[in-house]
C-alpha cells in the first residue's frame, strides 16, 4: 500500500502513514494532547473531521474546542443531539434554534401549545445526556438527493429539504444519529461522546442551550437576561414571518420568482418606518435631550443610521448636528495598550473623555467650540477649523463604540441623553436547526467595505477580525442593555446582495494563507443564497454604506 507523508503542527515533526488513514487514527498514533475536547483538524487550512481520510500529502493541526471551528464543530453536534431529544421526548414538537443571545442558543419548540414546563426541560436534557452516555458515531453518508429530500420531508424539515432542492446537487450529504438524518453545513464531531459538557434552561417562552466556555471548558458561559436584545429579536421575527421569509430556501425562491424589488422595497419601508418612531420618541421629550447617543459593533451602520435619524429629527422640527468619537482619540503616544503589547483603540481610554465633556457642557452652555479632527495617519488630533455653537431646537448627535458605556458622559445629565444601540441581527436562518451569525454578517459587510474604500484584502480583514471581535466582547456587548431603544440593521435580502460582492474578494485568499480556512467556509455559506440584485436598493439604505451609491456624504 502507497505511504503518505503528513506534516504535524502539534508535534512539529514529519510523519509517514498508509494512504487511507483516518485523522482519528493519526491522533491516536502520535498521541496527540490537547487542553479540552479534541474536535477535528485543520488540513492544508480546510476544516476536516476526524473521520477525514488522508491519501495525499497534508500539513495538519489537530484543533480542540478553543479553535474556533472546533467549537463550532462542538455547537452543531450538541445542537443534533438536542433535536434527537426533542424527538425522543415531544414527539409532535418541532425544534426551532432561533438566535445565538446570552452566551447560548435560543430554541423554540413549535407545535408545543402550551407553555413550556420544568418537567419538559429536565426531560430534555436527560434525554440529551443518555445519548452522549452511549457514545453514539455522527455517521456521514452520501446518498441521492431526492432520497435525502424524501427523508428530511418525513422528520418535518422541510426547511433543509427545500435547501437541498434548491442546490440542484444529484448526490448530497447527510449525517445520521441512530436513524435520524441532518445536516449543518459543517463538520461534526466523530461521536455524541464528545459532548462532555452544555446546559440547558428554560428562557423566556423557549429554551436556551448552554455552551462551555473555550478557555474554561468545565465551565458553562455566563446567562444574562438580555430583555431589549430579545424583544428586537423577536421584532425580527416578526418581520421576517409577516413577509413569510425566515430561511435561506424562501429567500431563494422570491429571487428565483423575479420578485426581490418587493422585499427591497418592504425592508426597507420597515427601516424608514423604525427610524421614524424613535425620532419621534427623541421629539416627544420637548427640548429635554441635548444628546443622542449612537453605538454599535464594527459595519453595524452606526453613521448611515445616524444620518436618517438627523433627517427624520429634522422632519420633527429639530436641528440635529452629527459629530464622532473617533475625532476625539487621544495622541498616539498616550493610547493604551493590550496583554500583547498593541495599541489598543478599542478602549475607552483611548477617547480623551475629559476634552470630549468639557466640549459638552460648552456647547450645551450656548459656547462656540472649536471642533477636533482626528488625523489617522500622524496620530494626533488637530483643528480642521470647523466650529460649533447650538441653538434653541438644536441636537447633538454623537457616534462612536462607546455611547452605551456610563464611563463616557462624565459631566452631562443622564437625562439629556437618548441612546440608540445598533446591531446586525441577521433577519433569515440556514433552516429550521442553523441561524446564520450575526457576526458573519458584520463581517461580510466590514469585508466589502475593507476592499471598496480602504484598499485592504479579505485576507486582511479576516486576520483583523479576532481582535475587533474581542475588543467588542470587551468594549461595547457588555453595556448594550444601557440602551433606551435598539435598532436592527440587517434587512432581510442584504445577504443575497452581499453575495456578489463579496465572493470575488473571498477568493483572493490563497490556500497557503491561514485566513483560507475562514474565506473558504464563508464562500460555502454563500453558495447556498440566490443572488439578488442591488438596483432597488435605494441610496439612503444602511446598505449603501458598505455597496457604495449612497447619497450621504461621508
Amino acid at each position: 500500500m502507497k505511504n503518505i507523508e503528513i506534516f504535524c503542527k502539534n508535534t512539529n515533526s514529519s510523519h509517514t502513514y498508509p494512504m487511507g488513514t483516518s485523522l482519528l487514527e493519526i491522533s491516536q498514533d502520535l498521541n496527540i494532547q490537547t487542553p479540552n475536547t479534541l474536535c477535528g483538524a485543520v488540513v492544508n487550512h480546510m476544516v476536516k473531521e476526524l473521520s477525514f481520510c488522508v491519501v495525499k500529502p497534508k500539513y495538519i493541526e489537530f484543533v480542540d474546542v478553543t479553535h474556533p471551528d472546533g467549537i463550532r464543530m462542538y455547537i452543531r453536534s450538541l445542537i443534533f443531539v438536542l433535536y434527537a431529544a426533542v424527538k425522543e421526548v415531544l414527539p409532535h414538537v418541532s425544534l426551532r434554534v432561533q438566535n445565538g443571545i446570552s452566551n447560548g442558543y435560543f430554541c423554540e419548540l413549535n407545535g408545543l401549545e402550551r407553555e413550556i414546563s420544568e418537567s419538559d426541560v429536565f426531560s430534555i436534557k436527560q434525554e440529551m445526556k443518555t445519548l452522549i452516555d452511549a457514545d453514539l458515531p455522527f455517521l456521514k453518508k452520501g446518498i441521492i438527493t431526492d432520497e435525502a429530500v424524501e427523508l428530511l420531508v418525513k422528520q418535518g424539515l422541510e426547511d433543509k429539504a427545500e435547501l437541498f432542492e434548491q442546490q440542484g446537487y444529484l448526490y448530497s450529504y447527510l449525517y445520521f444519529l441512530k436513524d435520524l438524518g441532518n445536516y449543518f453545513y459543517g463538520n461534526l464531531l466523530p461521536s455524541t461522546g464528545y459532548l462532555s459538557n452544555f446546559g440547558l434552561l428554560p428562557y423566556y417562552d423557549g429554551l436556551l442551550l448552554q455552551v462551555p466556555k473555550r478557555k474554561n471548558f468545565g465551565k458553562l458561559r455566563k446567562v444574562f437576561y438580555n430583555d431589549k436584545l430579545f424583544d428586537i429579536y423577536q421584532e425580527q421575527k416578526e418581520w421576517a414571518e409577516i413577509l413569510n421569509f425566515s430561511t435561506i430556501g424562501s429567500l431563494n425562491k422570491l429571487a428565483l420568482q423575479n420578485r426581490s424589488g418587493e422585499i427591497i422595497k418592504i425592508s426597507e419601508a420597515l427601516h424608514e418606518k423604525r427610524i421614524g418612531e424613535i425620532a419621534n420618541q427623541i421629539s416627544a421629550q420637548n427640548g429635554k435631550v441635548k444628546v443622542v447617543l449612537v453605538a454599535g459593533p464594527s459595519a453595524s451602520g452606526k453613521t448611515t443610521f445616524s444620518k436618517r435619524l438627523s433627517v427624520q429629527l429634522a422632519v420633527n422640527g429639530m436641528r440635529p448636528y452629527q459629530i464622532s468619537l473617533d475625532d476625539y482619540f487621544v495622541d498616539r503616544d498616550k493610547t493604551p495598550k493590550d496583554e500583547h503589547g498593541e495599541y489598543d483603540f478599542e478602549a475607552l481610554e483611548a477617547i480623551d473623555i475629559e476634552f470630549f465633556n468639557h466640549q459638552l457642557i460648552e456647547l450645551f452652555k450656548g459656547n462656540e467650540v472649536q471642533l477636533p479632527k482626528f488625523d489617522f495617519h500622524q496620530g494626533k488630533r488637530t483643528q480642521n477649523g470647523s466650529t460649533l455653537k447650538l441653538m434653541e431646537g438644536d441636537i447633538l448627535i454623537v457616534e462612536g463604540i462607546h455611547g452605551m458605556n456610563p464611563g463616557l458622559l462624565t459631566e452631562v445629565h443622564e437625562d439629556s441623553t437618548f441612546k440608540i444601540f445598533i446591531s446586525a441581527l441577521t433577519q433569515v436562518s440556514v433552516d429550521e436547526h442553523t441561524h446564520i451569525s450575526t457576526a458573519d454578517n458584520r463581517l461580510l459587510r466590514r469585508m466589502i467595505r475593507d476592499s471598496n474604500y480602504r484598499g485592504y484584502r479579505a485576507s486582511d480583514t479576516i486576520r483583523r477580525w479576532p481582535s475587533v471581535r474581542k475588543g467588542e466582547e470587551k468594549n461595547i456587548f457588555p453595556y448594550q442593555e444601557n440602551a433606551d431603544v435598539m435598532f436592527n440593521s440587517a434587512t432581510i435580502y442584504e445577504l443575497a446582495v452581499l453575495k456578489k460582492y463579496a465572493e470575488p474578494i473571498l477568493k483572493t485568499v490563497a490556500e497557503n494563507q491561514p485566513e483560507y480556512m475562514e474565506s473558504t467556509r464563508l464562500l460555502e455559506f454563500l453558495s447556498y443564497f440566490k443572488p439578488i440584485s442591488e438596483e432597488e436598493i435605494p441610496p439612503t439604505s444602511l446598505l449603501r454604506e458598505f455597496l457604495g451609491g449612497s447619497s450621504f456624504v461621508y
